[in-house]
C-alpha cells in the first residue's frame, strides 16, 4: 500500500502501506516510504523528504528523558495515527456507503470511490507548493486539517438519515468528500518531513528510527481503522439500519484528535520559513525551453537538446538535473495500470466480498469491508520476509534482480492477483440470478393445494412438470412476452378440474405466481420478487401469510407485520444466523417458528401455513445463498501485497537513486500523479464499458500484462547513472564563472553520466 513519507500509507509501497527506507543524500537523511498508492515522500524543494539544517541550536529544543528524541515528535506520531486512522476508516466503508445509504449502482460506486482516491493524490501538489511557497509546513498542516476535520463533520451530518432528503445526503457527500481530499493530500507532503526537521543533523540515527516509529503508526492507524469501521458500520444499528454516521463519526473524532495533539506541540516545535519550491523552478524552466525553441530563428543553431533551450535563462547544472529527472519520468507513464489494479481493493474487491460466504466457523464472522485489512497485515510481513530472505536467496542464485527487474514482476503478480480474482467471480455468480432481458420476464410459482397443479402457458410448455404442495422452486422460468407488457390467460389443471386465472406481466421483471384454494376454485395472486442480492451481503426475508387472521413476526431486531388473506411482505434485510425461535403473534395467540440459518446473499420467502394447530414456516430460497468462502479472496490479497512490495518499494528506490538530491520533491510529484492517474483509469473503465466484472477483472489484468511488455522494453533500454557525479562534475558552481563554463562546453554540453553497471536488460 503507498505510505506516504510525510503522510502514512499513501505513498510508495503501493497505495496502502508503506516500507521505509531511508537514502543518504548529501549526508542527510531522506525517509522513502511507500504507501498504498502513492508515496509518503515530500513534494516540497527544501524538505524533500530530506531533513534540512536548522538554525536553532539543539539546547533549545526539550528531549526526551535521556535520548536525543525531541519531545515533539511525540505529538507528530500520535497526530500521524489518528490521521490514518480517520482516513482509511472512514475510506474502508466508503463503497458500501454509496451503495447500500445513497443507494447508487456498483459502477457509480466505484467511479465516485476512485475519483475520491485520485483526488487525494492530485491535491498533494497544492499542499507542496502552499508550504514551500507561502505558509511554511507548520502553519499548511494547522490550516489544511482544519479543512480536513470540517470534510469528516460534513460527510457525517450527510450520512444522518433525518438530515434533509437524498438529494441533500449525497450534496453533504461530495462536499465532505472534496474537503477531506484537499486535507489529506495537502498535510501529505508536510507532515513526515516536518517530523525530521525536528532533529539536528547530528542526530541522524535517531532521526531514521523516528521514521520507523512514524511508519509504524501509519500502519497501526490503517489496519485498526478497517478493522473497527466496518463493525461500527454494521453491528451498530441507529436510524433503522446499518450506522454510516457513526463509521463516519469516529473517524470525524479522531482526526480532531489529531488536529489537537498537533497544537498542543506547536510550543516545542522547530519551524522553517518558507524557501520556495522545486517544482514550480523545474515548470518554469521546461516551460521557457519549449517557448524558447518555439520562437528561435531559422539562424539559431541547433541544439543537442530541446531542454537547452533554456540556458540563456537557468543555469546547466539546473538543466542537466531536469534532463536526468526526465529519464526516471518517462519510466513512469506505465505505472498508473498497477495503481488502476491495486485501489480496487476498496471498490471491486470489496463489492465481490458482499457475494461471498463470510462465516468462519459459527463464532466468527467477517464484514467486507473487512477484507482489506489483509492488505496493510501482510506488507508488514511480506517486507521483512522479502528483504532478509527472499532477495538474498535469488542472488545467491546469480540471478541479476535489478530494480526494474522487480518492478515488471510486481505488476506480473499484481495481474495475476487479477487472474485469481476473475476465477473468483466465475464461481461467485452461478448464485445470482440474471435479470430478465427486454421483452421477456422471470416467473416462479408458490402452489398452496394440496395435491399437483399443472400450468398452461399460451403456446408455452413452461412447467412440463406438475407443481407440488409448498415445492420450492428450483429456479426462476424465463417467461416471453414479446411486448413491454402483456395481460396472459393461465390454464390451471388440479384434480382434472381445469381453471383459468389472468395476470399482467412487465418486461425485465421477476414474478411469483401463488396457487391457493377457494371455495370457488383455485386462485392465482401475482406478486413482485427482488432477485438482486442485498448489497451488504446479509440475507432478505419476506412472509406469505396464509391465515385469516392478520399476524406479526419478529426476526432479531426486524418485525413484519403481515395483513390477512395470503398477503406477501416486502422484502427486509436480516442478519445472517440460525433463527430457531422466531416469535409469531396472532391476535389470539402466539407461536414460536423455527427458520433455520438465514444465510448470507439468499433470499428467502417463508410461508406460514397452520399444522396439527401450530404455525409452520416453509422456507422457500428464492435467490440462492452465497456458496463461496471470502476466504478464496485471500489468495487475490496476496498476489498483490506481493506486486506491491516489489513494484512501489522498489520503484521509489530506484527512482531516488537515479535523481539528484535535489530533484527528490519532483519525483515524488511524479509517483503521486501515476496513482492519481491509476484511479483516473477505473473510473473511466467502470462507467464506460459496460462489462461484467469477472470480464472486467480479465480486461484489467490484461492491461496490465500489456504494459508490462511496454515497460520491460522501455526499461532494456535504461542505463543506470550516478547523480553524485553530478556534484562533482560542478564542484564549484560552474555555472557562474566563466571558465568554469568553458570546461563545461569541453566535457559536451550534455554530460555523459557514468554508467553505473551497465545498460539495465532490465
Amino acid at each position: 500500500m503507498p505510505k506516504k513519507c510525510t503522510h502514512s500509507r499513501e505513498a510508495p509501497a503501493g497505495p496502502h502501506h508503506t516500507t521505509q527506507q531511508r537514502t543518504a543524500i548529501n549526508g542527510t537523511s531522506c525517509c522513502k516510504r511507500t504507501e498504498r498508492s502513492g508515496t509518503d515522500l515530500d513534494v516540497g524543494q527544501n524538505s524533500r523528504c530530506c531533513v534540512k539544517t536548522h538554525n536553532l541550536t539543539s539546547n533549545m529544543t526539550k528531549k526526551l528523558c535521556g535520548t536525543n528524541y525531541p519531545v515533539s515528535i511525540c505529538f507528530i506520531v500520535v497526530n500521524e495515527f489518528c490521521e490514518r486512522f480517520s482516513y482509511y476508516g472512514m475510506k474502508a466503508v466508503l463503497t458500501l456507503y454509496f451503495l447500500t445509504y445513497l443507494h447508487w449502482d456498483k459502477d457509480l460506486s466505484t467511479a465516485i470511490y476512485h475519483a475520491f482516491s485520485s483526488l487525494c493524490y492530485f491535491t498533494p501538489i497544492l499542499g507542496a507548493l502552499i508550504a514551500d511557497s507561502w505558509l511554511g509546513k507548520f502553519k499548511t498542516i494547522i490550516y489544511l486539517s482544519i479543512v480536513y476535520v470540517i470534510g469528516h463533520v460534513v460527510k457525517s451530518v450527510g450520512a444522518i438519515p433525518t438530515v434533509g432528503n437524498s438529494n441533500v445526503h449525497i450534496a453533504l457527500s461530495m462536499v465532505g468528500l472534496i474537503l477531506i481530499a484537499l486535507g489529506t493530500g495537502g498535510i501529505k507532503p508536510c507532515v513526515a518531513a516536518f517530523g525530521g526537521d525536528q532533529f539536528d543533523e547530528e542526530h541522524a540515527s535517531e532521526r531514521q528510527k523516528f521514521f520507523s516509529i512514524f511508519y509504524m503508526s501509519i500502519n497501526a492507524g490503517s489496519l485498526l481503522s478497517t478493522v473497527i469501521t466496518p463493525i461500527l458500520r454494521g453491528d451498530v444499528q441507529c436510524f433503522g439500519g446499518d450506522c454510516y454516521a457513526l463509521a463516519f463519526g469516529v473517524p470525524a473524532v479522531l482526526m480532531i484528535v489529531a488536529l489537537v495533539v498537533f497544537i498542543s506541540g506547536s510550543g516545542l516545535y522547530k519551524r522553517s520559513p518558507p524557501q520556495g519550491n522545486i517544482l514550480l523552478e523545474v515548470c518554469n524552466c521546461i516551460g521557457f525551453a519549449i517557448k524558447n525553441r518555439w520562437r528561435r530563428s531559422k539562424h539559431d543553431p541547433e541544439r543537442k537538446h530541446w531542454l537547452d533551450w533554456a540556458e540563456e535563462k537557468y543555469s546547466k547544472r539546473l538543466i542537466q538535473e531536469i534532463k536526468m529527472v526526465l529519464r526516471v519520468l518517462v519510466l513512469y507513464i506505465p505505472l498508473p495500470m498497477f495503481w488502476a489494479l491495486f485501489d480496487q481493493q476498496g471498490s471491486r474487491w470489496t463489492l465481490q466480498a458482499t457475494r461471498m460466504n463470510m462465516a468462519f466457523g459459527d463464532s466468527f464472522i467477517i464484514k467486507p469491508d473487512q477484507m482489506q485489512m489483509l492488505n496493510a497485515l501482510m506488507i508488514l510481513l511480506f517486507v521483512p520476509i522479502f528483504d532478509l530472505i527472499i532477495y538474498p536467496l535469488v542472488g545467491l542464485c546469480r540471478i541479476n534482480i535489478t530494480p526494474l527487474r522487480k518492478m515488471a514482476t510486481g505488476m506480473i503478480f499484481a495481474a495475476l492477483a487479477f487472474g485469481a480474482a476473475t476465477l473468483v467471480e466465475v464461481n461467485v455468480v452461478t448464485t445470482v440470478v440474471d435479470p430478465a432481458p427486454a421483452g421477456k420476464c422471470l416467473l416462479q410459482v408458490f402452489s398452496l393445494v394440496d395435491g399437483n397443479v399443472s400450468l398452461q402457458f399460451p403456446s408455452r410448455d413452461l412447467f412440463p412438470q406438475p407443481i407440488q404442495y409448498l415445492q420450492d422452486p428450483p429456479k426462476y422460468v424465463t417467461l416471453p412476452l414479446e411486448a413491454s407488457s402483456k395481460e396472459l390467460k393461465i390454464g390451471v389443471t388440479h384434480n382434472g378440474n381445469i381453471s383459468e386465472c389472468t395476470q399482467m406481466f412487465d418486461q425485465q421483471k421477476a414474478y411469483s405466481l401463488i396457487l391457493y384454494p377457494k371455495t370457488t376454485g383455485i386462485q392465482c395472486k401475482l406478486v413482485h420478487d427482488n432477485i438482486m442480492k442485498n448489497e451488504d451481503g446479509n440475507p432478505l426475508l419476506r412472509f406469505l401469510n396464509t391465515q385469516p387472521e392478520a399476524m406479526n413476526i419478529t426476526v432479531g431486531d426486524v418485525t413484519f407485520h403481515m395483513p390477512s388473506g395470503y398477503s406477501m411482505t416486502p422484502n427486509k434485510t436480516v442478519p445472517r444466523g440460525e433463527y430457531p425461535d422466531v416469535s409469531c403473534s396472532l391476535q389470539s395467540e402466539k407461536y414460536s417458528v423455527d427458520l433455520g440459518l438465514l444465510d448470507f446473499g439468499a433470499s428467502y420467502t417463508v410461508i406460514l401455513v397452520e399444522e396439527l394447530v401450530n404455525i409452520v414456516g416453509h422456507k422457500m430460497e428464492d435467490v440462492k445463498a452465497n456458496n463461496v468462502h471470502i476466504a478464496w479472496q485471500i489468495p487475490q490479497y496476496v498476489l498483490i501485497t506481493v506486486g506491491e512490495v516489489m513494484f512501489s518499494i522498489t520503484g521509489l528506490e530506484f527512482s531516488y537513486s537515479q535523481a539528484p538530491a535535489n530533484m527528490k520533491s519532483v519525483l515524488q510529484a511524479g509517483w503521486l500523479l501515476t496513482v492519481a492517474f491509476g484511479n483516473v483509469i477505473v473510473l473511466i473503465v467502470a462507467e464506460g464499458a459496460g462489462l461484467e466484472q469477472w470480464k472486467e477483472f480479465l480486461l484489467f489484468a490484461g492491461l496490465l500484462l500489456g504494459v508490462c511488455i511496454i515497460f520491460s522494453i522501455m526499461s532494456y533500454f535504461y542505463t543506470y547513472v550516478d547523480p553524485d557525479q553530478l556534484d562533482r562534475i560542478y564542484l564549484e558552481d560552474s555555472g557562474k564563472e566563466e571558465n568554469d563554463d568553458d570546461n563545461m562546453k569541453e566535457k559536451d554540453n550534455d554530460i555523459h553520466l557514468k554508467k553505473t553497471g551497465k545498460s539495465t536488460r532490465m
